[in-house]
């Protein structure tokens, strides 16, 4: 009598197993979805600025300010689509929908193994491009791993009982057999394939952690260290320099550093001679004063400017800068200057420059 049902009971046990996992994950896939679909709800209802290319909070100047040390590329990738609206446009909508729907579906238990792949590949996208942020840690990083590591725990386990998954089975028992609702839905695995695959969930989750940690903060393989470039202090990187003999300077200046939350402010310019004597001066006022024809962006959006009280500039911001001569009627001989940026909080950024009459 028992050897007919035999199967059936350890297809009812296995069956059980799952939705008993799905249960104990049932906070990590809340918390999973309740992040991405807060990103995307956001961006759609509460906040629709940050859709609106027009508005200051446009998802664009938060891409941009991420460049200076995104991984692998996609700082090129970010700099090619802010230069083509059509595609920077689709790639924000894409994103934030993906985002809203699979968070949605997370929350639901809807496509459980679906919706954690694609919110791993959030994950790592937003690791490579914003990982290096956060002022007094690494607070970017610290979100995408921890995101990364639920989205594989979701994909073994699956939506477990209270889940829109486990209805549609209770429903639908013969979906428990299908391979896509296997690997897309919750469908129960076969016992031996969450062992292979929890082996390589955790080896790739591993070097996904540790291996961007030790580039942002080392720690690892390297003594620690403040990042690539610094998350916190602004610096503003100057090159292709042009001095003319009647003390105007044109200069290329990109903000590659430093904190997105708080703009960078450069209150005072000078211009050294031979033996580091000031032979041009810029002061606060003169900077605010500046029109805005001094400045030839590379992005439309965040942006260098005349401010308050000097230049100012966010994160990520490039541009061509040109300052009038200081003194009328200045003549300066051939040879080699240096120019001199004050930033508000006393940091200095410089630029060798050569003059020829």
């Amino acid at each position: 009598m028992s050897t007919p049902t035999a199967p059936r009971a350890i297809a009812d046990d296995s069956a059980g197993l799952w939705r008993q996992l799905g249960l104990a994950l049932l906070a990590v896939r809340f918390v999973q979805g309740w992040i991405y679909w807060g990103g995307g709800s956001r961006r759609f209802i509460y906040e629709p600025g940050k859709l609106d290319p027009h508005a200051t909070s446009w998802m664009a100047n938060k891409f941009q300010a991420a460049m200076p040390s995104a991984l692998l590329g996609t700082g090129h990738v970010v700099d090619y689509l802010l230069h083509h609206f059509v595609l920077l446009y689709a790639g924000v909508i894409l994103f934030s929908a993906a985002e809203l729907v699979f968070g949605l579906f997370l929350l639901l238990g809807f496509m459980t193994r679906l919706s954690a792949i694609v919110t791993m590949g959030l994950s790592a996208v937003l690791m490579l491009l914003f990982g290096w942020q956060g002022a007094t840690c690494i607070d970017e990083w610290t979100m995408a791993s921890a995101n990364f590591g639920m989205g594989v725990a979701l994909l073994l386990a699956g939506g477990g009982a209270w889940s829109l998954d486990a209805w549609l089975l209770k429903r639908r028992p013969n979906l428990a057999a299908a391979g896509w609702f296997q690997w897309f839905g919750s469908g129960p695995w076969p016992l031996e394939r969450p062992k292979r695959w929890s082996i390589f969930g955790v080896t790739v989750t591993a070097l996904f952690v540790v291996l961007t940690y030790n580039y942002y903060r080392g720690s690892v393989l390297t003594p620690f260290h403040g990042g690539p470039v610094s998350p916190a202090a602004h610096r503003i990187s100057l090159s292709s320099g042009r001095l003319s003999a009647a003390g105007s300077v044109r200069f290329s200046a990109y903000l590659d550093a430093g904190t997105p939350a708080q703009p960078a402010n450069v209150v005072r310019a000078d211009l050294l001679g031979p033996g580091g004597r000031i032979v041009a001066h810029w002061d606060s006022r003169a900077l605010a004063g500046l029109p805005p024809s001094a400045f030839v962006n590379d992005y439309p959006y965040n942006r260098f400017g005349a401010g308050y009280a000097g230049i100012t500039a966010k994160v990520g911001t490039r541009a061509t800068i040109t300052l009038p001569p200081s003194i009328p009627g200045l003549q300066l001989p051939a040879g080699r200057y240096r120019l001199m940026l004050h930033s508000v909080n006393g940091r200095v950024f410089a630029l060798a420059l050569s003059c020829e009459t």
